[in-house]
Order: C-alpha cells, then structure tokens, then sequence
C-alpha cells in the first residue's frame, strides 16, 4: 500500500500546486490592470501555448510590431516574462536599473540538477558571480592583449592544413581549433588534431547544457516544484536524465583543471594559481572559483566560436562579392603574407564584414535572460520581482531605421570614405549582453573571429560545392535554433589562392598534444 500511498500523496500535491498557481494568477490579474500588452492569455496556462519553439526572435518581433509596443508580457504557469524589443527599453532597464535587474533567473534543470554552478553566466547577481567575474576580468583585460592574441594566432593558422587537406570535414577543423585554444587559455593544455577526449567530452557536456537551459525542452523548467516528484511517477524522466548529465557536468569542471598539472605553458589556471601561492591564499574556495571559471572560459569560448566562424563561412558561400571584396583589400595590405593584429587599422573593408556578419545571422539572437530582483514600474507597466527579462537583440540588429534594407548583406554600411562610420550603430555593442552582464570576454571572442576572417580569406576561396556533373550546387543554408543560432551542416569547397598561398599553409606547425 505504501507505493501507491506515495503516489496519491503526490498527485495531490501536484493539484494542490496547480490549483495554488491558477488562484495566484486569477487574483493578480484582477488586482493589477497594468501589464504590458501582449498576447491574449488563458486562465492556468496563461501563454503557455504560445510559447515559440524555435526563431523566438521573429515571433518576439512580430508581437512588438502588432501590439505597438517596443514591450510585451507573457505569462505562463505562475512565469512572468518581459521582452524588450528596443535599445532605449533594454537601456532603461538592463543598464540605468542595473541594480534591479543584474541577476538571472533560475535554470532548474541546469543549474540545480546537473550541477552546472560552476558557469557563471548562469548564476544570480551576488557574490559568488561577482568573485568569478572579477578574476576573469583581472586576467583578460582588454589592455592584455598577450593573454590571448597569440594564441589566436597560433590556433587560427591551425585551421588552414585542415582545409587544405580535409575541405569536407571543414566544421570539425574549426571545432578543433576554436576548443584548442580555448584548452590552451584556460588551463594551458595541447590538444589532438582528431579524438582529443577532452574536446570530446566538451562537446557532449555542452550538446547537455544547451538543451537543458531551454524553458520549453523541459517542464520542470516552468514548474521548478517537480524536481522534488518521485523518480517513479511518469513523466519524472527528467530526473534521470538530469543525473547521467550531472556526471558529465562535474567532470567537464574538474578534469581538464587536474590534468593542468606539470604543464608549463602559461594559462589563466597556471597564473591564477601563482598569484594564490604568491599572496599566500591557497584556500579551497578560492581554487574553486579559479576552476569553475576555467570552465566557463573553456565551454563559453568554445561553443560560440565555432557558431560565429561557421556563420561566417555560410555568409561567403552566399555572398561571394563581399568577398572577393575583402579579398581585394587583404592583396592590397598584405602583399601574400598572413594577416597579424598590427594590420587590422589597415583593413577597415575586414571589420565591416565583421560587424555586417554579426548583425545580420546573430548567433546569440536573444540575449540570456535577465530577471528583476524586486517589483518594478515603467512607463506605468507593472512588472514583478521574479519577471524573466529578454532583450530582443535580432530586432536591433534588423532595426531599418539603423539598417537600412536589414536582410540584405551590406559591409558597406559601416564604411564612409574608406573608414569605419563611428555613427553606424555597432552592432558588438549589442551582441554581447546587456548591463552588468555584458560578456565579460567579448574582445576575446571578437579577436579570434577577426582572425579567422582575415587569415582563412587571405588563402582560401570558399565556393559551392560541385556535383558529379560539373555544375555549382547552389547553397541552400538552414539553421539550427536554440541557446545559439547557428548553420546547419552545409557543404562547401575551399580552393587555395594561390601557388604562394599554398606555400604559406604548408609551411604551418602545429604542435600536437600527447
């Protein structure tokens, strides 16, 4: 009796808790008139159906665009949700009411079942997100270049044998690069060219992470209460699931930091460490928070860079103008030589691609979500303590007032007598986060991508790929939605330039791990 005991004792919870939230809602529905506008909602479920799935971003926009109001309310099972579809409202909220609304809302799923605290991103405002930024920005200030250019450098060139000699595997040879070198910075470890295992192992604890964090891939999401439903009622196979990963989680944060040990090369981990030893303060907290932000170094810099450089090819497939343009430009400034950082003031035509890539396929279109701390009124809107914040960056990078014609691929437009226009909206400005959450490594990101642009289009030409009659495939590019935007699998083809370009990737060492 006593199984089916528990079972009856907790399908009453779960009524009682859906009747608690139906009650919480009904009574503050009548009890505040002044929610944003947005879509109808239904009693208990709220918008639970309307949620999107995939391309948010659009479905956000076009809200905005039909209630006329740059900010929009939804509301599902006890959720309360903001979208904020402009500059001036994200400004207003994210950046002049920092104090309010630094912090993130609660990932059940990730953070408190699959153990993922040690991804600062994801954690709330306070005091363990604040030691954990402050130690990333100590060692990778903008000012300190060295920490991370020449290891661009380096890990960017890896890529050129690979599309050289593996053209059709050209995703895994960026994969590999963008990981080694995030590897490299945080823990100063050498990677395999192929079956690296802890590339291997970051890939699989990434995929996990990716899929957990979404509100929609699982209910407990929504409704954090069920993690406490038995393992054996249906539909608590989450749970399951939730452990298998945690396994995965835990290692992708301990083992690379172990085997970090008798290395030489210097890292954030080796000088971090130093700098405990040296002051004295080797406690164990503090060599927790230098780990969990190797990680974080690691799984952020990986994930998104190989996103953004994947992005970028699937642009030249299909605009290949731009890049016999930029083509042009590199000739021009490098005269057959690989680019270095000191040529980048010579190459605004490259920065303008870069911006223009960014803008139009933005890999993160919606920024990671915000949550207010306390009530809130603005613009006479009531917004709750506990309201889930989304700023819409797609809208501002599609805005036509600062861009116009948004869908058509135009570096030119934030060019003006060969110089970047400084009144062109820049696009890095919004892409990063917003507030005291701006990425705190957003000119790490940016280096290596500009990196690759320049040296990868300085020696290859990236064109369709060819049938077995001869003729040009045309590229049909979809996408991939989630925590990134990102091309799905595409097939291309990467010609060397030039009998002098053949020379110079050739001539690349790589040195390759154990």
């Amino acid at each position: 009796m006593a199984p089916y005991q528990a079972l009856i004792d907790a399908c009453v919870a779960l009524v009682l808790l859906t009747s608690a939230v139906f009650i919480y809602t009904t009574s503050r529905e009548q009890s505040r008139a002044l929610y944003p506008p947005g879509p109808r909602r239904f009693p208990l479920l709220g918008n639970l159906l309307d949620l999107p799935t995939s391309f948010e971003w659009v479905t956000y926009a076009r809200w905005c665009k039909e209630l006329g109001s740059d900010i929009i309310y939804l509301h599902a099972l006890g959720n309360d949700v903001v979208v904020l579809d402009s500059l001036e409202a994200i400004e207003d909220l994210l950046d002049k009411r920092s104090s309010t609304y630094s912090s993130r809302p609660r990932f059940p799923m990730t953070v408190e079942m699959m153990g993922c605290d040690w991804t600062f991103a994801l954690l709330p405002y306070g005091t363990a997100w604040r030691d954990r930024r402050r130690m990333f920005a100590q060692y990778f200030h903008p000012s300190n270049t060295e920490a991370y250019q020449e290891n661009h450098t380096t890990y960017v060139r890896s890529i050129l044998p690979g599309l050289h000699d593996r053209p059709e595997d050209f995703a895994n040879v960026i994969r590999y690069a963008a990981a080694g070198s995030a590897i490299s910075l945080a823990y100063g470890l050498p990677i395999k060219k192929v079956n690296d295992p802890i590339i291997d192992l970051a890939e699989q604890t990434i995929a996990k992470i990716n899929a957990s964090v979404l509100p929609t891939n699982f209910f407990v999401n929504l409704v954090p209460a069920l993690k406490y439903l038995p393992e054996f009622m249906p539909g608590s196979g989450f749970k399951a699931k939730a452990k298998e990963w945690r396994q995965l989680s835990e290692t992708l944060n301990t083992r690379p930091f172990e085997e970090k040990k008798g290395t030489v090369a210097q890292s954030f981990t080796s000088s971090s460490l130093d700098e405990l030893s040296r002051t004295g303060r080797g406690n164990p907290k503090d060599r927790k928070v230098i780990m969990d932000v190797a990680a974080s170094i690691f799984v952020g810099a990986a994930d998104t860079t190989v996103a953004i450089v994947s992005t970028f090819i699937a642009t030249m497939l299909c605009f290949p103008q731009a890049q016999r343009k930029a083509q042009q430009e590199l000739d021009r400034v490098l005269g057959g030589r690989l680019p270095e950082f000191s040529d980048e003031p010579d190459l605004p035509y490259i920065a303008a691609l870069v911006k223009e890539v960014i803008r139009l396929a933005p890999i993160t279109p919606v920024a990671a979500p915000h949550t207010a701390t306390e009530d809130d009124v603005y613009r006479g809107y009531y917004i709750p303590k506990g309201t889930i914040v989304i700023p819409n960056s797609w809208s501002l990078l599609h805005d036509e007032v600062h861009y116009p014609e948004p869908e058509a691929f135009k570096p030119e437009r934030f060019l003006k007598d060969g110089r970047l226009n400084p009144e062109i909206r820049d696009p890095n400005s919004i892409i990063f986060g917003y507030g005291r959450r701006v990425c705190p490594g957003s000119h790490i990101g940016l280096s290596f991508f500009w990196m690759a642009v320049a040296t990868i289009l300085s020696t290859f030409k990236i064109s369709e790929e060819v049938d077995e009659n001869g003729s040009r495939v045309k590229p049909d590019i979809k996408w991939h939605t989630g925590v990134i935007c990102e091309p799905a699998p595409f097939k291309c083809t990467f010609n060397i330039r030039s009998r002098k370009a053949e020379k110079l990737v050739e001539s690349i060492q790589f040195e390759e791990g154990e």
